[in-house]
């Protein structure tokens, strides 16, 4: 069957929206209407007029856009597609978390659940880290749950203090400080772009460090020809497509998220074709997580010139 004509036929026929992160598989995007990374994604939701949104991501992001648009049907095509960093706290967590460092705004990473959310201050993404916190005013924040994004946002800021939970993205923690002088010394003459879930000593050795989306403007904007890119691999994939006279190298060959893999076209047809998987929020943990995200998104806007 051809997938991504049904796709769009259904898409015509049920005034759908097909939203896909970046680490998505590549072909994905031939069906999608938005591509990019989290905080793009959650101003197209915002934006959207369509009645159904198909998330080509996973159960956080989905989560997400059901909050910002609690009218629309929201759908997920693998219920399994979840994010292990956002696995690692739960609302217990950061109630424990939180009684340590009373009095302290919690700033929640997007990769988070909406019960989590519903108890922070407010929430950003990897683009937008270090301007959320900035715009806090204060002399300290709790950062949850990616201590590696946290630890930056305080190295790029230097006047405050960031306190961080013991949380991580497996795929960009894994990367070492050997792989990624390997990478450069079999790849001389090369700028490194990292991802900033990535530890500090990797995010120290990068020429840049940014979102999905910032490494991907970086490389459209720079007058170089060689890049190692040390995210996940969806983004080199798209790289390689979107610049075939530039070179690309990544760190190591298992940069891969499984579950950000699982969304096939067979899948988000099937999704779309019988409604399925709809994702589905408590109201009070909706309106409470709202205020969480509306917060980042004026903030965002603001900024935006």
């Amino acid at each position: 069957m051809d997938y991504i004509t049904g796709i769009q036929t259904l898409k015509k026929e049920k005034n759908a929206v097909v939203l896909a992160h970046c680490y998505q598989n590549v072909e994905i995007d031939n069906i999608a209407d938005f591509v990019g990374d989290s905080l793009y994604l959650s101003r197209m939701a915002a934006k959207t007029d369509a009645d159904i949104i198909i998330f080509a991501g996973v159960y956080f992001m989905a989560q997400t856009a059901k909050i910002l648009c609690p009218d629309k049907k929201v759908l997920l095509p693998d219920l399994k597609a979840g994010c292990e960093m956002a696995d690692m706290i739960n609302l217990q967590q950061l109630r424990n978390f939180k009684s340590k460092h009373p009095d302290i705004p919690a700033v929640c990473y997007i990769n988070s659940t909406a019960e989590v959310k519903s108890e922070c201050d407010i929430c950003c993404t990897s683009s937008n880290a270090v301007q959320i916190v900035e715009s806090l005013n204060v002399p300290e924040v709790l950062f949850l749950p990616d201590k590696n994004l946290g630890k930056w946002v305080e190295k790029q800021l230097g006047n405050v203090k960031v306190i961080t939970y013991d949380g991580c993205c497996p795929i960009h923690h894994n990367i070492t400080t050997d792989e990624v002088l390997k990478a450069k010394k079999q790849n001389p003459e090369t700028k490194l772009l990292a991802h900033p879930e990535c530890k500090e000593e990797v995010s120290a050795l990068a020429d840049y460090v940014g979102s999905t989306t910032g490494i991907m403007n970086f490389v459209k904007n720079s007058s170089g020809e060689k890049f190692i890119i040390a995210t996940e691999k969806g983004v080199l994939d798209r790289l390689k497509r979107d610049y075939p006279q530039k070179e690309f190298f990544s760190i190591k060959e298992n940069l891969i998220c499984p579950s950000m893999k699982l969304n096939t076209l067979e899948d988000i047809y099937n999704s779309l074709n019988n409604e399925t998987f709809e994702i589905k929020v408590d109201s009070d943990i909706s309106k409470k997580a709202l205020k969480c995200i509306n917060r980042m998104l004026e903030v965002s806007t603001a900024g935006v010139k």
